[in-house]
């Protein structure tokens, strides 16, 4: 098996698997609007995963919590059913405004989508509970074990739940003592602990937690 031997190995082969798939120029849009408004979006790769999961369960009813310009969005969707929804929850309507354009660029209609602006502790105990396939977060850290909380009982039996940046800067720094980097140790070992789920750990991007929810 081949080792690295220096860390510009492993930028380059990090690099190698973001780039193993190409975006298309409606994911390029969606960057760009990120870039303007200040969101930073998962990478290719990450995004990559995301479709693979989503596309792995067949998930026909997925929950993305924080919309963002759409880059996750738009990759979840190209791995959904046909006829699937997306319900993304986003508190920035101008986020919302953007994403939306670039559904609707990439040819999906009112019927696929289902954004709603606000808070998402508010929005998520409205929602069904075991109604969803896949559970997608990418939002405040901080909130993150309570995510979690609720993911768990939006999903059905077999779905997957998936949190973003949980390798983020300062988790494997034992000095650093944060808001932010505790929650995301906090639901890494919630994650972990919890009998109803089977964990994994993807060093994709800043980090994939996922983790699937068996049928008993």
């Amino acid at each position: 098996m081949w080792v690295p031997d220096a860390a510009t190995d492993l930028w380059a082969l990090r690099d190698h698997v973001e780039s193993y798939l190409a975006e298309d120029d409606v994911l390029a849009q969606a960057r760009a609007y990120a870039a303007d408004s200040g969101c930073v979006p998962v990478g290719p790769d990450a995004g990559a995963c995301l479709r693979f999961l989503a596309a792995t369960i067949g998930a026909r009813a997925v929950v993305e919590i924080g919309t963002g310009t759409g880059v996750s969005g738009l990759w979840l969707l190209r791995g959904m059913a046909a006829g699937g929804t997306l319900t993304s929850i986003d508190i920035d309507p101008e986020h919302q405004r953007a994403a939306r354009s670039v559904f609707l660029a990439a040819g999906y209609g009112p019927a696929n989508l289902r954004l709603i602006n606000g808070l998402a502790l508010e929005v998520l105990p409205r929602l069904t509970d075991g109604g969803y396939d896949l559970v997608f977060v990418d939002a405040g850290p901080v909130d993150y074990p309570r995510y979690l909380e609720e993911a768990v009982r939006l999903l059905r039996d077999g779905g997957i739940v998936v949190f973003a940046g949980a390798l983020g800067a300062g988790v494997v720094d034992p000095d650093a003592t944060d808001a932010s980097t505790a929650a995301l140790r906090e639901v890494g070992r919630l994650v972990r602990e919890d009998e109803r789920l089977v964990p994994v750990l993807l060093p994709l991007g800043d980090g994939l937690l996922a983790a699937l929810k068996p049928a008993l």
